[in-house]
């Protein structure tokens, strides 16, 4: 049972995993699991349920039918075996790494810049 939203758990191919993002493109998963795979995580990775939709009304006679929806794009779950990982405290706390040996930004976790850099926090800089 998770304590807050941070912080949740659950199966992903038989495994209990931290998950580490839900809803999550394949270009991300891939991102995730570089970093992650990098900071010796092991990576499950699951597809995503579709969305719930409500059930299309019946037309009446002579109404022409709504067009379906069209379909959900392909979305996964990503989480990590270690049941303790959270994310936001991995990535504030800075215990993250990237592939190039600098510390993990929110930045760079939020794919917002291409390169981390390593960061001087408001209380050092002088």
């Amino acid at each position: 049972m998770a304590i807050n939203q941070n912080h949740t758990v659950e199966e992903i191919n038989g495994v209990r995993c931290a998950i580490v993002e839900k809803n999550a493109s394949a270009e991300r998963v891939e991102f995730l699991k570089k970093v992650l795979t990098h900071n010796n995580y092991t990576v499950e990775v699951a597809v995503s349920p579709p969305p719930k939709t409500a059930p299309a009304k019946p037309s009446a006679e002579g109404e022409v039918a709504p067009l379906p929806p069209p379909p959900a794009p392909e979305t996964f779950t990503v989480g990590v075996t270690d049941v303790t990982f959270n994310w936001v405290n991995a990535v504030f706390g800075r215990m993250l790494f990237a592939p190039n040996g600098h510390i993990v930004t929110l930045a760079y976790w939020e794919q917002k810049d291409t390169l981390p850099k390593d960061e001087v926090p408001y209380f050092e800089k002088q």
